[in-house]
């Protein structure tokens, strides 16, 4: 027998060697369809109402609608992605995206328009973070955390690349023309990588031992188990607190800058440098993985992110200090991502990993989806305003926090771990 390698995937069986593809073509697949798929639309979506004439509430509506589905799709995707690895899935999720898109390119109506985002839902459930990540959970093992650094660095300069190219595109074709364009570069570069790059055997997964000494669930146990257990249940209630107050900021930052004064322009650049600092902020979640534990991490961070929100209702200016404040937020979002790709494998190892992370981030992905909608909303109405959402936003993640901790809390002893009931957590 070959003697185990410590550089090999966490699979059981050291000495079977990482696929050397997988990283780099995941990284570029990343940036291609979160790119094209996801931030093109906010590029687009004025030239949309315009050329249409369906109001910005339907349009927008349909590309809501397609987070939600992949909220949902998500579930039993992660089950497929357990069982069979990630090749099928993302390869048949980047020919469902190109086709999609097609679909909305060519969409005489609001109805077709909206069919072809609900199956962009679905493409993004087999092609986004998700897979991706179990992809590299799986082969990289107690190396994850460095190469998820590096998938998501990647992936950060999606909009980057893209929003300027669509612009760019946008400027000389139709919106229409655009999307084709786009789904044809999509074609090209995302459905071969993913079927050539990823055709590594998928290996056995076994529980980490990084898992073992994390309350909340026992390495090896079974899905349902786990997924009604009090710590997953709490601590999906901790991740969709945060992520909803993460998104509504992301949204609302603009015109929280804008009430204070500052012009358009450098409220963008402010949003923009935002985007910047998370992606400086991935690269420190190792050096801090390494210095604490998932829920002492998780708590910490979802604090640091009730902080900067609080900060920026309450810090009138000047608006240096308002940018300042903006990337700051940056790199806590930057460091929640990674939270999310790591929170099933730090506390319940990897056997699961595809379905129970799913079925964590489920409710999270909903609440990023309703995030704009409800921000602006609730800005407008009760809260009076941009500052009063900020405040509030700031309150969501301090109840995440407090879940986040109540997760990590040990049974009492002698007796056993208190489950939600049968309906706590569906697949359905």
């Amino acid at each position: 027998m070959a003697h185990p390698d410590t550089r090999g995937a966490a699979t059981g069986a050291g000495d079977r060697s990482r696929p050397r593809a997988v990283l780099p073509a995941l990284c570029v697949t990343q940036i291609t369809g979160w790119g094209i798929v996801y931030y093109a639309f906010p590029v687009l979506l004025s030239r949309i109402t315009a050329d249409t004439g369906w109001s910005a509430g339907t349009v927008t509506a349909a590309f809501s609608a397609a987070l939600l589905v992949s909220a949902a799709a998500g579930i039993p995707v992660g089950r497929v992605l357990d069982r069979r690895g990630p090749r099928a899935v993302m390869t048949g999720g980047s020919v469902l995206a190109v086709l999609a898109l097609l679909t909305v390119a060519a969409a005489p109506g609001p109805v077709v328009f909206l069919a072809g985002w609900t199956a962009a839902g679905v493409a993004m459930a087999a092609t986004f973070y998700h897979p991706a990540f179990a992809a590299v959970t799986r082969w990289w093992g107690p190396d994850r955390v460095r190469a998820l650094t590096v998938v998501t660095l990647a992936g950060g300069l999606a909009s980057t690349v893209f929003a300027p190219l669509t612009a760019a595109l946008a400027e000389h074709l139709s919106w229409r023309a655009t999307y084709a364009v786009l789904a044809a570069i999509l074609a090209v570069v995302t459905v071969p990588t993913h079927a050539l790059a990823l055709r590594a055997p998928w290996p056995p997964a076994t529980p980490t031992p990084a898992a073992a000494p994390d309350p909340g669930g026992r390495p090896g146990a079974k899905t349902p188990r786990t997924a009604r257990s009090r710590p997953f249940l709490l601590l999906a209630a901790a991740l969709t607190l945060s992520g909803f107050a993460m998104y509504a900021v992301v949204i609302g930052l603009v015109p929280l800058l804008t009430e204070r004064g500052a012009d358009t322009t450098t409220a963008a650049w402010a949003l923009g440098l935002g985007g910047a600092g998370q992606t400086l902020g991935r690269t420190l979640y190792a050096t801090l993985a390494r210095r604490t534990g998932p829920t002492a991490r998780t708590a910490l961070l979802m604090a640091a992110g009730g902080v900067t929100t609080a900060a920026l209702a309450l810090v009138p200016g000047p608006v240096a200090v308002l940018v300042l404040l903006a990337v700051l937020a940056g790199v806590v979002r930057g460091n929640l991502t990674l939270l999310q790709a790591t929170a099933v494998s730090d506390r319940w190892g990897t056997a699961d990993y595809g379905r129970l992370s799913a079925l964590l981030t489920a409710p999270a992905t909903v609440a990023a989806a309703l995030a704009p909608w409800a921000g602006a909303a609730l800005a407008g109405g009760p809260l009076g305003g941009y500052d009063g959402l900020f405040v509030a936003l700031a309150a969501c993640s301090a109840a995440a926090v407090l879940l986040a901790l109540a997760s990590g809390r040990r049974p009492p002893p002698g007796g056993a771990p208190p489950t939600g009931g049968p309906r706590a957590v569906s697949g359905h």
